[in-house]
């Protein structure tokens, strides 16, 4: 394998990593935002400020769908594959266990550290 892809594909993979763990984070966050407010303190009582989890995580998860399409074309995945990476980031803890299984494939395939 050329150097350069291989070098391509660790810094997709990088980001790929960061992108599903602050989604991840912020979805988590934004769970609890959810039971909080409407299951303990009702919505007229919520503070304004938790509504930025959900507007963090939407721009978390569109970070992170171009990272996943920027490391499925680098590494060449099936259609399916860059889907299923993709859903990955809407259901909780998810998003986690899919990047760490996506990072060790990519680890092997490409034989990186």
């Amino acid at each position: 394998m050329h150097p350069q892809r291989q070098a391509r594909v660790a810094r997709a993979l990088k980001v790929f990593s960061v992108t599903a763990y602050v989604t991840g984070v912020f979805l988590l966050l934004l769970v609890a935002k959810m039971v909080y407010v409407y299951l303990i303190v009702g919505k007229e009582n919520a503070p304004g400020w938790l509504d930025y989890f959900g507007i963090v995580h939407g721009l978390a998860y569109m970070a992170f769908i171009l990272a996943s399409l920027d490391l499925g074309t680098k590494a060449r995945w099936e259609p399916v594959k860059w889907l299923t990476t993709m859903l990955a980031g809407v259901v909780p803890l998810l998003s986690f266990y899919v990047e760490k299984v996506r990072r060790n494939e990519v680890r092997k395939t490409f034989a990186l550290h």
